[in-house]
């Protein structure tokens, strides 16, 4: 392949064959791109694309283009160009090149190159201006077992089509009065070789070229010629553009080769060869996920959703805020490959991937989600004493944190029951437990509310068990619960997130997406918090002993004041209940 792609010339930007003529060869052994619509924010799928074309270049000694297939103007914004550019910058990726060249593109770009082009398709018998309603069109397409009818207009003259043409770029025409279209084969057994438009008559602005353009070329058009102007050597896209690709390789054909006029010239082709090569592959297709653009703006208008970024949400911006990584993402991406077959992965797939990365990076502190106090009544009133933690178990080289011991404490609700089931082992009356890093405890009893809820918890500790001395292993005991000294902790908003769906497929076949909905999937608490968590950074990433990763918000973290996100619980609690 190396050697097919070797003769290619490179100037340092996109251009014609024309224009690379006397250009060096290019430094970068292939081209990949990754070419998103600026019509939205970019969600796992996209991960995949960014992972499998930045990847390629880089490990071939490449470059991978980003460009922005900007071609319809009614639904692009600039606001999605920068998330786009912050997303694959996120995943640690940059789209310069081996020659210093800075590769963003975008299609609109390329809309005189197009034109010009489109121009010499209609001189050369390939194109024509249709006069026809979408619906006329519609009606003579044909459908999967009849072939389509020519358009009456099919045989209009060169120059009356170069006319029209011309005109519809002046504005003469309203949306829709023509439309220019390729000349192919209406018997084509693919429906996508049938004469498909070119261009249509929109007047619109853009959201770069401002209204420069009222005409703009359609993506079948714009997108293979694209990459052969950005030299591309492999364009990779999903299977669904499989059907496509025989158009992607007629239109680049017709402009790559020689061409004798009715004049009798030569004239050469028009893009550089060899032609870049389209190759598909499986989309992604995730468990308790939604990725259709059309269902995810339903969650986002319809407000089940705080909008595109929510945590719970699976696009890039959200995955960043909810806490998961770029290092999982490529776990992730390197885990499922690549295919040609569609398959179904479970999402644990995906969360493993996260909390396999999040137990390497994240240090480990000590957080109480559902807090009661523990009163130890025979420690000393107004005594402080300290403990240690180690900062990450399986890296000592992280060192060892003081934790502060007081007479009250907060430790989880869940860790005292007055009338406990068989096999728990936590704190109930008459039983001992571990303070973990500190003593083992005897539960005395508990405090009680006029409702009967309990208010306190009481115990006694012994003096000669403290973790880390001679004497911690002279009493064993079964339990062991994560605790905070009262007076040194401090209250926080958590954010428990969950997957958004309940059903592996929401919303399949004609299905509402809505009664799917898991309405556990968001959880805020005002947990109690380890000190040393009050100043955290936005986007700091902390285990929280027995509870799974969290990080800090970016959106919502001040200075002195963070609130978390739970990015994964420690252990799959799914895999369980979705067992028949």
């Amino acid at each position: 392949m190396a050697g097919k792609y070797a003769t290619r010339k490179w100037n340092g930007k996109p251009g014609s064959a024309l224009s690379l003529h006397r250009a060096p060869p290019d430094p970068a052994k292939i081209r990949t791109r990754f070419p998103p619509e600026p019509n939205g924010y970019l969600h796992y799928g996209h991960a995949k694309s960014i992972f499998l074309n930045f990847g390629l270049a880089r490990d071939y000694g490449g470059a991978c283009h980003l460009r922005f297939d900007d071609t319809n103007p009614a639904k692009e914004e600039t606001e999605y160009v920068d998330s786009i550019r912050d997303a694959v910058k996120w995943l640690g990726f940059s789209w310069e090149d081996p020659g210093g060249n800075t590769n963003e593109y975008y299609a609109s770009d390329y809309f005189e190159y197009l034109y010009q082009f489109a121009e010499e398709l209609v001189r050369r018998g390939h194109a024509y201006v249709d006069s026809l309603s979408a619906e006329q069109m519609r009606a003579l397409r044909g459908t999967l077992t009849e072939p389509g009818k020519n358009s009456p207009y099919r045989e209009r003259g060169v120059e009356e089509s170069l006319k029209l043409f011309r005109e519809m770029r002046q504005g003469k025409f309203a949306d829709g009065e023509h439309v220019l279209r390729a000349k192919i084969d209406m018997a084509s057994p693919n429906i996508n070789l049938r004469d498909p438009a070119m261009y249509r008559i929109r007047h619109a602005a853009h959201h770069r070229t401002g209204d420069h353009w009222c005409i703009y070329p359609t993506y079948d058009w714009a997108h293979g010629v694209s990459d052969a102007l950005e030299n591309i050597t492999h364009s990779l896209c999903t299977l669904e553009f499989e059907d496509h690709r025989p158009l992607y390789e007629w239109f680049n054909e017709r402009l790559a080769e020689d061409w004798t006029g009715y004049d009798g010239v030569k004239r050469p082709g028009l893009l550089q060869r060899p032609l870049p090569r389209q190759v598909e592959f499986a989309r992604l297709n995730l468990t308790y996920v939604v990725l259709s653009k059309r269902k995810l703006i339903q969650l986002v208008e319809e407000k089940h959703v705080d909008g595109w970024d929510d945590p719970r949400m699976p696009t890039l911006v959200a995955a960043r805020r909810r806490g998961f990584t770029p290092e999982g993402f490529r776990l992730f991406a390197e885990r499922i490959g690549v295919a040609k077959a569609d398959s179904w992965i479970d999402f644990s797939v995906l969360e493993d991937c996260m909390r396999e990365h999040l137990n390497e990076v994240a240090p480990r502190r000590i957080a109480v989600l559902d807090p009661v106090k523990l009163v130890i009544e025979n420690y000393p009133p107004g005594k402080e004493e300290e403990c240690e933690a180690p900062n990450h178990p399986q890296k000592p080289e992280w060192g060892r944190r003081k934790l502060p011991l007081s007479r009250e404490l907060w430790i989880e609700r869940e860790d005292f029951s007055e009338n406990p089931p068989k096999g728990y082992f936590r704190l109930f009356p008459g039983n001992k437990v571990r303070l973990r890093y500190g003593y083992v405890v005897e539960c005395t009893g508990c405090d009680k509310d006029a409702d009967g809820r309990v208010t306190a918890v009481r115990c006694k500790y012994d003096l000669d068990t403290k973790s880390g001395t001679a004497g911690a292993e002279t009493v064993k005991v079964k339990g062991n619960i994560h605790w905070l000294s009262a007076k040194h902790s401090h209250a926080a908003e958590v954010r428990l997130y969950d997957r958004l769906f309940k059903v592996p497929h929401p919303g399949a076949g004609d299905s509402e997406l809505v009664p799917d909905l898991n309405p556990d999937s968001k959880k805020l608490v005002t947990a109690q918090l380890e000190a040393a968590l009050k100043d955290s950074r936005p986007e700091e990433r902390f285990q929280f002993e027995r509870h799974g990763y969290f990080t800090a918000d970016f959106a919502d973290c001040r200075p002195g004041a963070p609130k978390f996100n739970r990015a994964v619980t420690l252990r799959d609690s799914w895999a369980k209940s979705a067992r028949p």
